[in-house]
């Protein structure tokens, strides 16, 4: 049966810290691996920084590769950790099926191994919590829940009488968050008996240029648009830049939030509200994870490791500290 830790809560998170910082007799002989998606997106800084941080606490040698996007690169530099011998590597995976090999091959080598913030296997079949079998764990935001806080939010912003119309800009395909993220949302809209059609959904790569232009096209495309909703913070600046410049009076509703650009825009109004992640916090719970399997064979398999996420508007900003 898979294992089920959850973090509730910022004095939760905290002792979680203070566990990871006690030294270790064996610390100083570990080596952990940790391949990025890539390091031009600031969550997976943000991801990095805090693995990295909880390494140097703990007094663990670490390589850290990025692919730079490239899921055959991602895949190479998973082949390369191993062959280094490691004693335990996380991946930021590209593809969620793609990361099924991976995490195989490093558990077949018996190697700790950890997906962060993506779902390994297929999300539209595979719920959240059935973590796939060779991983160690899966420490990631709980993406549904993310998508349902944002639909609760959305709720309140929907003309009455009428159907609302809304646009989604996801992020890139193959990532399972992108499945789950709008399943919570519209999740949320029918528990409230929304009346709405959404119109359009369409992927970007993650970035503010892409949400740019995403934004621009469906406003031009659909001119009394209600809502769209972005899929992350830095697709929302962009998306922000447009409805602005096109003076349209649709609203603006993310999630995957939490950034110090996304909380300014928030405390501004050019987004009507997001939902808090804490990708520094995933970084330390994959080292705390990993590291744990280097020096316990007994270590727990299959964990699903997530931690509370809240909901950003202008009244509750401060509950969302930036971590990127």
């Amino acid at each position: 049966m898979n294992g089920l830790k959850k973090i509730l809560g910022r004095s939760a998170a905290a002792l979680m810290m203070t566990a990871m910082m006690a030294p270790h007799s064996n610390a100083e002989a570990i080596t952990l691996g940790y391949v990025v998606a890539s390091m031009k997106i600031p969550y997976n800084v943000a991801t990095r920084n805090g693995f990295e941080a909880a390494a140097r606490e703990a007094g663990v040698t670490t390589i850290v590769l990025d692919p730079d996007g490239s899921v055959e690169k991602q895949a190479a530099a998973v082949d390369e950790l191993l062959a280094k011998g490691v004693d335990g590597i996380g991946f930021l995976p590209m593809d969620s099926m793609m990361g099924q090999a991976w995490s195989e091959k490093s558990a077949a080598m018996n190697i700790p191994n950890v997906s962060i913030a993506v779902q390994i296997g297929d999300s539209k079949t595979r719920d959240l919590r059935d973590v796939y079998p060779t991983l160690s764990a899966l420490v990631t935001t709980d993406d549904v829940a993310t998508g349902f806080r944002a639909g609760e939010l959305s709720v309140r912003l929907l003309p009455p009488g009428r159907v609302a119309k809304i646009a989604i800009v996801e992020g890139a395909a193959g990532y399972s968050a992108v499945t789950q993220r709008t399943k919570g949302f519209i999740q949320a809209l029918e528990k409230a008996g929304a009346n709405y059609e959404i119109v359009e959904a369409l992927p970007s790569d993650w970035t503010p240029e892409s949400g740019m232009k995403l934004c621009k096209d469906m406003i031009a495309k659909t001119p009394d648009l209600d809502l769209i909703f972005s899929q992350a913070d830095d697709m929302a600046l962009g998306c922000a830049r447009s409805i602005q410049a096109s003076g349209s009076k649709v609203k603006l509703m993310s999630t995957g939030g939490g950034s110090t650009a996304g909380n300014d825009a928030v405390a501004k109004g050019e987004f009507d509200g997001s939902v808090c992640t804490r990708p520094a916090l995933l970084g330390r719970l994959m080292f705390k994870v990993l590291f744990e399997g280097a020096t316990n064979p007994k270590a727990q398999k299959a964990q699903f490791i997530t931690y509370d996420s809240v909901p950003i508007t202008k009244d509750t900003l401060q509950n969302c500290p930036p971590e990127w």
